[in-house]
């Protein structure tokens, strides 16, 4: 919801508010992201949806849009620790593309981290790492800051 929510309406929902929210937007079978399976067992989340779904993406002078051409967005990522650090994340970037691609997209974007340092703690990485995104075939369109590369791949 972080990202689809003013910040003032994000902090008011906190938690269960947030929660409830969110269950909504699944319920209305709007987009809201892919999931990763290992034996039966849900392992791995990537939110995925039209960038227009995510209006503080808009307010952003660092992830503000490249250019005019409508775009899915990557923007969030859940992989228990467990199963941190086995390619989880470029799996479910190219599911996501795949995703946005049957429902019509024609170029999906991320907003990832790329740390100078390798010691980035892990719980501030949920936007994902550049890495992965150039594993899954992004290629980065604008940088406007040392740290967050906007990243996009046609699909």
């Amino acid at each position: 919801m972080w990202w689809r929510l003013k910040r003032s309406e994000y902090n008011k929902k906190k938690g269960a508010g947030n929660k409830r929210a969110f269950q909504k937007i699944v319920a209305a079978g709007a987009s809201s992201g892919v999931l990763a399976y290992v034996g039966g067992k849900a392992v791995g989340w990537c939110a995925i949806a039209p960038r227009r779904d995510y209006p503080v993406l808009e307010q952003s002078r660092i992830l503000k849009p490249v250019d005019d051409l409508p775009v899915w967005s990557v923007t969030c990522f859940f992989v228990p620790r467990l199963y941190r650090r086995q390619g989880l994340t470029t799996k479910l970037l190219v599911a996501a593309v795949e995703f946005a691609r049957k429902q019509g997209a024609t170029a999906v974007e991320g907003y990832p981290q790329d740390p100078k340092d390798t010691r980035m703690v892990e719980a501030f990485a949920w936007t994902g790492f550049a890495s992965a995104f150039k594993k899954a075939g992004f290629k980065e369109v604008a940088r406007r800051s040392p740290t967050r590369p906007v990243m996009r791949k046609l699909c």
